[in-house]
This record gives C-alpha cells, sequence and structure tokens, in this order.
C-alpha cells in the first residue's frame, strides 16, 4: 500500500483545492491531508476558519481517507507519524521540493516530493483562491 501526504490551509473550500486533493490520490492507495493550524499559517492572511472546522471540511471528502491537524511546532512531527511514501505538494503552493526533500532526508525520513497538476481550465467564472473568494464576497456584499 503506497501511502500518500497532502496539505495545506484549506480556508474556504474551492474546486481547485478538490483537484489538488483528487490529483494526489493518483501517487497512491491512501490519502492522509494535514490541514495547517491557524498559528503556522504566515505566508498569507490568517484563516478565517477554525482549524477544526478546516479538518472536518477536508475529512469529509470522498477523495481524502484521514484529515489530520498539523503540529503546532514542527510541521514534521505528523509526517513521521504518518510515515508516506509520497507527499504531494499543490501546483500553486510556495514550497520549494527540494528544501522539502533535503529536510525530509535530514529527519532519515524516506519518501518522495511531487508536484500536483493545475486544475484543466475551461470553468468560466471558477473562483479557485479562497482571497478572490473573499474579494468576491467583499465585492458583491460589502
Amino acid at each position: 500500500m503506497t501511502r500518500v501526504v497532502a496539505q495545506g490551509t484549506f480556508d474556504l473550500l474551492h474546486p481547485g483545492h478538490v483537484h489538488y486533493l483528487e490529483d494526489a490520490t493518483t501517487y497512491g492507495d491512501e490519502l492522509h491531508v494535514i490541514v495547517a493550524r491557524r498559528e503556522n499559517v504566515t505566508h498569507k492572511p490568517s484563516p478565517i476558519l477554525a482549524d477544526r472546522q478546516r479538518r472536518d471540511m477536508v475529512a469529509s471528502l470522498a477523495a481524502v481517507d484521514q484529515a489530520h491537524l498539523g503540529h503546532p511546532d514542527d510541521i514534521f512531527v505528523p509526517i513521521e507519524t504518518i510515515d508516506p511514501d509520497v507527499i504531494v505538494l499543490g501546483f500553486d503552493q510556495h514550497h520549494d521540493e527540494t528544501a522539502i526533500a533535503a529536510a525530509l532526508e535530514a529527519r532519515g525520513l524516506e519518501c518522495r516530493v511531487e508536484r500536483a497538476s493545475a486544475r484543466p481550465p475551461g470553468h468560466d467564472d471558477e473562483l479557485l483562491s479562497t482571497g478572490d473568494i473573499i474579494d468576491r464576497v467583499l465585492e458583491r456584499r460589502g
């Protein structure tokens, strides 16, 4: 059995998230998703939804076998616990595959790092960003 990990913030789920997780399932047999804790999200605005709510929403998706909250201090603790064969990064996530692979190796974790595909174009007026969704809500209702 090939165990796969995907990770992200998953604030205000949208079709881009669903595509990422469904694409991640093609790399193995069992998909574990690590949902970032609010205090660890430093590369963009803090999530709107609470940690547990975001985790529960991700867990409800058919593609996901198990959803976990990230560790408050060390992002690699859940990886050590899950012991994946593959980590699949989102198409547009800010992570550097080479740096992650090096950090995994330094910790004695053997798994490869892949990048998910982009969601195919062709869905008119589709928003694939939580920030864009928030902007649209403010524009129309703010």
